[in-house]
């Protein structure tokens, strides 16, 4: 293997989101929910109280730190997120999934789920998965600390 660059995994990284997202994408779109809703969501449900604070959630969601403010408004607009005042900090707030935004996550995740199996997990056996998840964590982890 001499002839292996390494920035190929780089790019491999680069075409397989290119090529994954919009499927992911399309899967989605009968729910009515963009792949960005779904990760805010899904980030917001995760949390304790079914809440996080605005800066909390930009550096969890996959959605960039500043489209996040600009999503939740839309998912506020859509009765899926709630906006909370934080009574220990003036200057912020909390975004909240709302029951019908717990209810619209529960019936897009089975698709969301398939997708992801479909179109990414099916193309790699289980020890290229745990390596994939095991390497761009490392990245993750170096280049965002505290965010996984």
């Amino acid at each position: 293997m001499a002839d292996f660059d390494p920035v190929s995994a780089w790019a491999g990284v680069l075409r397989a989101h290119a090529a994954v997202l919009p499927k992911l994408e399309r899967a989605l779109a009968p729910t009515g929910l963009p792949l960005t809703w779904y990760d805010v969501l899904m980030v917001t449900n995760a949390a304790p109280d079914r809440r996080l604070r605005m800066t909390e959630l930009g550096r969890q969601a996959v959605v960039s730190r500043e489209r996040v403010s600009r999503v939740v408004s839309e998912l506020e607009q859509a009765g899926l997120i709630e906006r909370q005042p934080n009574p220990d900090d003036k200057r912020s707030s909390y975004a909240a999934i709302t029951a019908e935004g717990r209810k619209r996550l529960r019936a897009a995740a089975p698709i969301y789920l398939a997708a992801v199996r479909d179109h990414f997990l099916a193309h790699l056996s289980d020890s290229e998965t745990k390596a994939v998840s095991r390497g761009l964590g490392k990245v993750v982890e170096a280049e965002e600390p505290g965010r996984r």
